[in-house]
């Protein structure tokens, strides 16, 4: 319970320093005098550091244990946020930005390591459905938080109370966080699924886990995440710009009605774990490729009805919450452990989330400029609209009520696309376990 408490409150804990730039953009801008491409700037190198940052814990997190990693990155991204507090110029926010991706990038590599040497892949599922609601809880948590004191306190006030939230989640880390059961010592958690790689290797003379079936899987489990961060990041990023844009919502409106991505992905992720476990006897991929299914026709239910009523938007990305955060959660987490085993699941997960994370900065880069008419990319898709057919656009038109807003017609073609994506890469997967090569 301390293992899951600890690591539920560290990822948790990190979003509250992650959060607060996103909520106080307009009033930084305003304070330090930027324009909204500096803010972009900012958020990129963010998400380029918060990439890089995956793969560097994979790695460090497998040499020197998750605990001195997650503690480290904690702490670093506490001192960025208190640099946030007092900054007073572009290249201060620039610079901390960056650091503050590579230290949150220790998070969930750390974490998804941890639980691996304390669970067993028959409970893993339902344990990590429950544990998983720590990144949408964590951030409606961190973003109301932020919210509340940057109304009283400023700037400056936002950034210290997040810093002193991820503070006391350090110190439930440093108390009860211990990377296996033998470091307070207790048994080793002995379960046959997860020594069955092991157990092959052996028979085989291999002394290491990075085995050619393991590196394909990984690679197909990377592309399908690349997909759903792409999504995740896509909806995070722009579903408050495009209600205030094309829906006319009041900022806060637009904010607490985007909440229901993250508040329908919570009953996913629960569900997900728990279905996987009780009706797939541990199997992640079927009911995650199940899924991904839901999550294609969501997004193409946003593209074809979700402007034209902010009832059907609203009840679109509530969908597409549920449908995608349970995948999320099962192939970053409990997927991440049972593709290897526990002895590599901080690396399995760190290489895992970094490739998605790329989806993540494409996406910062693609919606940006597709939302943008006069962009390169944005003329590329009005040129080849143009050559699509009278027909087909004034079907889409239609169903958008206006051509005032069919210029969201690109944005929802990426984010079916990206839905393709990873759904192709999943079904590659479940001919791969028909055929033996994964088990996941």
């Amino acid at each position: 319970m301390r293992i899951l408490a600890s690591t539920w409150m560290a990822y948790a804990g990190l979003y509250f320093c992650r959060k607060p730039f996103y909520v106080a953009k307009k009033t930084l801008a305003e304070d330090l005098n930027l324009d909204v491409s500096q803010l972009g700037e900012i958020g990129t190198a963010y998400l380029i550091a918060y990439t890089i940052g995956q793969f560097m814990s994979a790695g460090l997190g497998q040499k020197r244990g998750a605990r001195i990693v997650l503690l480290t990155g904690m702490a670093v991204s506490i001192g960025c946020n208190v640099a946030f507090a007092f900054a007073n110029n572009y290249w201060t926010l620039f610079t901390f930005m960056f650091v503050n991706g590579l230290a949150q990038a220790t998070g969930w590599p750390s974490v998804v390591g941890t639980i691996g040497r304390w669970t067993k892949r028959s409970e893993r599922g339902t344990i990590m459905g429950f544990w998983g609601t720590c990144y949408q809880l964590g951030g409606v948590a961190a973003t109301s938080w932020a919210g509340f004191w940057l109304v009283r306190t400023g700037v400056k006030g936002a950034f210290l109370a997040a810093s002193m939230a991820l503070f006391i989640a350090w110190i439930a880390v440093y108390f009860w966080q211990r990377n296996s059961p033998e470091d307070v010592g207790l048994p080793k958690i002995e379960d046959p699924a997860d020594t069955a790689a092991e157990a092959a290797e052996t028979e085989t003379g291999t002394n290491h886990l990075w085995t050619r079936p393991l590196i394909i899987n990984l690679a197909l489990i990377g592309t399908c995440y690349f997909g759903i961060k792409f999504i995740r990041y896509a909806l995070w990023s722009w579903t408050p710009f495009l209600l205030e844009t094309h829906f006319g919502l009041e900022v806060d409106d637009a904010a607490y009605l985007s909440t229901l991505f993250d508040l329908c992905g919570f009953a996913g992720v629960v569900v997900a774990g728990v279905v996987s476990d009780r009706l797939f006897n541990g199997k992640r991929t079927l009911p995650s490729f199940i899924m991904l299914l839901g999550m294609m026709l969501g997004c193409a239910a946003l593209g074809w009805f979700g402007s034209t009523s902010l009832f059907l938007f609203g009840a679109c990305i509530g969908f597409i919450g549920f449908m995608l955060f349970g995948p999320d959660s099962l192939l970053s987490g409990a997927g991440a452990i049972d593709l290897g085993s526990p002895r590599i699941a901080v690396a399995v997960a760190g290489i895992i989330n970094g490739t998605g994370s790329l989806g993540a900065v494409v996406q910062d880069l693609v919606v940006s400029r597709l939302l943008d008419p006069g962009s390169e990319m944005g003329a590329a898709f009005t040129a080849v609209w143009g050559a699509s057919g009278a027909g087909v656009q004034d079907l889409v038109v239609a169903l958008m009520e206006g051509a005032e807003k069919a210029d969201m017609a690109p944005v929802f073609a990426v984010l079916w696309g990206a839905s393709a994506l990873s759904t192709l890469a999943l079904f590659i997967m479940l001919i791969r376990a028909r055929r033996g090569s994964t088990d996941l």
